[in-house]
């Protein structure tokens, strides 16, 4: 190489060098200011999510809502949801989930779920009370608002899971009256309201039951929001045909991108849309995005199920305790791919463009096993108003994503309540 050629290269090495650095920087810069711009609108607008499994625990010995916990993989006693995080992550309010798991449909088995569901309402009021300077308890969109204003964080309350009302529709009252504003219809087993999603135990979708019918009438009149998350694709059907009033998926999604049961299809949406619902985003990895195959953790869930029998059918509080631990140590051992931001991103992006902007929001299931890379608990909230600006999302509609959605829907039950009672 004559030496005007190897000046020119190396010049033109440099260049390169210098363009790429040059091309780094403007890259991180642009992150930065991305960065920036997502907190800035999460502190001007309202952001809730509408469901999180948190109350589990508040009901633990010695775990204190108001310390900063960090994640710590294996060790639920960290949890992904507490006051400073939420600080952090730039989320304004949860629903607080008062989660009940189903079990026998018994005069005995109603009795122990009325009298959990009381004590998980216990625990969130008494977190509000001990926490009074930093998060109370809101009612209404009015009081959330308000809330934001003060400063403070926003306790709502859902009831995931009909069973603890049993066969007693008077009980729906008596949990409002408590502050709770949305009934999840059913969890993971058929209740006495209608069928679930994930139970075949019968493999006939019976939908949602005379008393079902009932108890959906009853949420109307009083101003509870009516939950379809885990309800059965028949049940989905049944509520919507009969409700008066709009009904949400507290933490769902897109069945067209996972064809996971839990999810809903276009014409789930399209459905949804039409009643003027709203469906929450769900964090929860395998309703994103379904996993690669893992014949080996599936081998060793099939044999501790085996050994100890389905989870929900275990009542020694200890035997639960192990089981989880077990559990935990499988995940460890043979760890399962993991969803994405931008893959979660991908559901949004996918109900705007079946149904748009007006009905969908954010219900991460934190603390219940939701959680992706990217934002794997409440204080990377901001992470996920940084991916709708890059996507090109307005600050309107990313407020409409937040919170605006959810709030209308809950405003109109309200007013039908209101309308309903007039009419008696």
């Amino acid at each position: 190489m004559d030496l005007r050629l190897k000046r020119e290269t190396i010049l033109g090495l440099t260049a390169l060098l210098v363009l790429g650095f040059q091309t780094g920087c403007g890259t991180k810069g642009r992150e930065k200011d991305l960065s920036a711009r997502a907190k800035e609108i999460q502190l001007r607008i309202l952001t809730i999510d509408s469901h999180c499994d948190t109350p589990s625990n508040l009901l633990r010995k010695g775990w204190d809502i108001g310390v900063r916990h960090d994640v710590i993989h294996g060790q639920r006693e960290s949890g992904k949801v507490d006051l400073p995080r939420m600080v952090e992550g730039g989320l304004d309010g949860e629903f607080f989930a008062v989660f009940v798991g189903q079990e026998e449909r018994t005069p005995e088995g109603y009795a122990r779920a009325k009298t959990q569901a009381q004590t998980v309402l216990d625990a969130i009021h008494r977190m509000c009370e001990t926490q009074a300077g930093r998060i109370a308890l809101a009612l209404s969109p009015e009081d959330a608002y308000r809330i934001k204003k003060e400063g403070k964080r926003i306790a709502f309350i859902g009831m995931e899971n009909g069973y603890p009302i049993g066969q007693d529709l008077t009980l729906l009252k008596a949990f409002y009256d408590q502050g709770v504003r949305y009934l999840t219809l059913c969890h993971s087993g058929d209740n006495d309201i209608c069928d679930s999603s994930t139970d075949r135990d019968d493999p006939q979708d019976h939908g949602l039951s005379e008393f079902g019918r009932k108890a959906v009438r009853e949420c109307n009149r009083l101003g509870l929001m009516v939950d379809v998350s885990h309800a059965s694709d028949k049940s989905f059907f049944d509520v919507l045909a009969m409700t008066q009033a709009p009904v949400i998926a507290s933490h769902s999604c897109c069945r067209a991108l996972d064809d996971n049961p839990r999810n809903l299809t276009d014409e789930m949406l399209k459905a949804l849309a039409r009643n003027g619902g709203v469906m929450q985003m769900c964090f929860l990895s395998s309703y994103v995005k379904k996993p690669k195959p893992n014949p080996e953790r599936d081998k060793a869930l099939a044999a501790l199920e085996a050994k100890y029998g389905r989870f929900r059918d275990i009542k020694d509080e200890a035997v639960r305790e192990k089981i989880w631990q077990e559990y935990e140590s499988i995940r460890s051992k043979f760890p399962q791919d993991k969803a994405t931001l931008r893959d979660l991103v991908d559901h949004i992006d996918h109900v705007v463009k079946i149904v748009g902007i007006d009905y969908v929001g954010i219900g991460t299931d934190f603390d219940g096993g939701g959680g992706v890379i990217g934002c794997n608990d409440v204080s990377e909230m901001h992470h996920v108003t940084e991916e709708l600006l890059r996507r090109g999302y307005s600050e309107p509609e990313i407020e409409k994503i937040w919170s605006g959605n959810l709030m209308r829907v809950f405003g109109k039950v309200i007013e039908v309540s209101k309308k309903t009672t007039a009419g008696l």
